[in-house]
């Protein structure tokens, strides 16, 4: 999903780095940093929904920096913090905002970390292209659908006039920060339907949906924006009226309650290390742009500001 900008700039950069090839010892010398080719390796987990924006940086930097090895996996949020708190990652990604328990285990560790921001996301709920009866739902509505009660549930019992079919369910496993996220605003962080098939792979929730006219699921916006062709979006009615996630009602917080914005940390003392420095700054450097790119929304600029004045700080 590489955009003609994206293209321009890394046409940019090669021409940008030949030039600095070609210079004087005194050019050389003046150059920055990111023309300085740096060795190492950087590890990242998390995140499923986040993991599509950190594959865009990664790919975009080793165009840079082709000596770094970075490495970048999707355990969910759950699973990222437990690598990050066990000391195997630089990075841990986030669809949510870290735990209590999870920083008092990192402080017990003796960690500390740095928190960004990278994008905004609106959790989508989706059903099957070919289901026509579902034009809109109400918080109460997905509470209905989605919450254990010891029933089968069928369309016709969330809403007068809608088949009597049994409801199949797909959500993001409870590793997810997602999940949490969703069982936070719709679960109350009660049981989820016991019929749900759960995974932490969001194609698998893609592949569900498009598999059965009676489905529903929720994932990141990306991944509904990258197979929207295949998917029906669901408008969601927060209390003002149903509205669908787009760029604009996710950014403006219309599309309420289900925006968030999307996260990752970063070790303080993996920061110590120059590649990692200057994969930071990379990333906060180019994270609207490439958020975009792959389908969520960008941050306001004084965000991105923030981020890099606080990785500013820890040095």
């Amino acid at each position: 999903m590489k955009s003609l900008k994206r293209i321009g700039s890394v046409a940019m950069i090669g021409a940008v780095l030949t030039l600095a090839a070609c210079g004087t010892g005194a050019n050389n010398a003046n150059s920055d940093s990111a023309e300085k080719q740096l060795q190492g390796q950087i590890k990242i987990d998390g995140s499923s929904t986040v993991y599509p924006i950190m594959e865009a940086v990664v790919e975009e930097y080793q165009m840079e920096q082709p000596k770094v090895k970075v490495s970048v996996a999707s355990s969910g949020t759950g699973g990222g913090f437990k690598s990050f708190i066990a000391g195997e990652t630089d990075f841990s990604n986030a669809s949510r905002p870290i735990k209590d328990e999870e920083k008092e285990k990192l402080k017990q560790n003796g960690t500390d970390y740095t928190e960004l921001r990278l994008a905004y996301d609106g959790l989508s709920v989706v059903v099957n292209k070919d289901n026509t009866w579902v034009d809109h739902l109400t918080i109460d509505e997905l509470k209905k659908i989605w919450l254990e009660d010891g029933k089968t549930k069928k369309w016709s019992d969330i809403r007068e006039g809608w088949p009597a079919e049994e409801i199949k369910m797909y959500s993001p496993g409870t590793d997810s920060g997602t999940f949490d996220y969703f069982d936070e605003i719709i679960l109350d962080g009660k049981q989820i339907n016991e019929k749900a098939t759960l995974s932490e792979d969001d194609n698998v929730l893609v592949q569900g949906v498009t598999g059965d006219k009676n489905s529903i699921g929720y994932f990141g916006y990306a991944y509904y924006a990258e197979n929207k062709e295949k998917l029906k979006v669901v408008p969601i009615d927060g209390g003002n009226g149903p509205v669908e996630p787009t760029n604009e009602t996710v950014k403006s917080g219309e599309y309420a309650p289900l925006s968030r914005p999307l996260y990752t940390y970063v070790k303080n003392d993996s920061l110590e290390k120059e590649e990692v420095q200057n994969f930071v700054e990379f990333m906060i450097d180019n994270a609207a742009d490439l958020s975009e790119d792959v389908g969520y929304v960008r941050l306001p600029d004084e965000e991105y500001k923030k981020d890099l004045e606080a990785i500013k700080a820890v040095k």
